[in-house]
């Protein structure tokens, strides 16, 4: 007969969030298994490094660093943060490019992508969807019992693969296409 803790191994998702930006680009793996969560791994994929490089070299470097995630902690699934259009169209088209190299490394390596608007993310770790940053690492930290706050991409990218582990329970679960939302808070469909 099994124990609880080879039951809860063997149904254990490992989800990998990924927080796109062109410059520094935040992921964080997580196990989920029912409602509990355990910490993997988190950090950056810098493409700056030594100055400003070609835009085509940049988004390799994330299109490789993602591919070299997925080797290593072998996700299930992959959760991505979605773009918001920024003032500078400019800014808003890298970041959009940025964002197709990361999705491209994930679903090159054969895993599905979920998507999720800050709004949701933040209203899944922290409980609103107009939290501050720090808040949002320091939710982080808190569910994942981490001795201290991630670095700021890291957190984020934490907190997208903590909103897909709840999307199918709890206030993840009411976050979907017929979900309502006003100022933040998510009203049910």
């Amino acid at each position: 007969m099994p124990t609880p803790d080879t039951v809860s191994a063997t149904t254990a998702t490992r989800i990998l969030g990924l927080d796109p930006g062109l410059r520094v680009t935040g992921f964080g793996v997580i196990e989920s298994s029912g409602n509990r969560l355990r910490y993997i791994a988190s950090g950056c994929i810098l493409t700056s490094e030594g100055g400003d490089r070609p835009l085509p070299e940049r988004l390799k470097t994330l299109l490789d660093g993602v591919r070299e995630i997925i080797d290593i902690y072998k996700p299930a699934v992959a959760a991505v943060e979605k773009v918001f259009v920024n003032v500078n169209p400019q800014s808003t088209l890298l970041l959009g490019q940025a964002r197709g190299a990361v999705i491209c490394g994930a679903v090159s390596r054969d895993l599905s992508v979920a998507e999720y608007t800050a709004l949701q993310i933040k209203q899944a770790v922290v409980g609103q969807g107009k939290a501050r940053k720090e808040q949002v690492q320091h939710m982080v930290a808190r569910l994942l019992s981490l001795p201290g706050e991630p670095q700021a991409d890291a957190a984020d990218a934490l907190a997208c693969a903590i909103c897909h582990a709840h999307g199918s329970t709890g206030l993840g679960a009411l976050t979907g296409p017929f979900a309502r939302q006003r100022g933040g808070r998510i009203l049910g469909a």
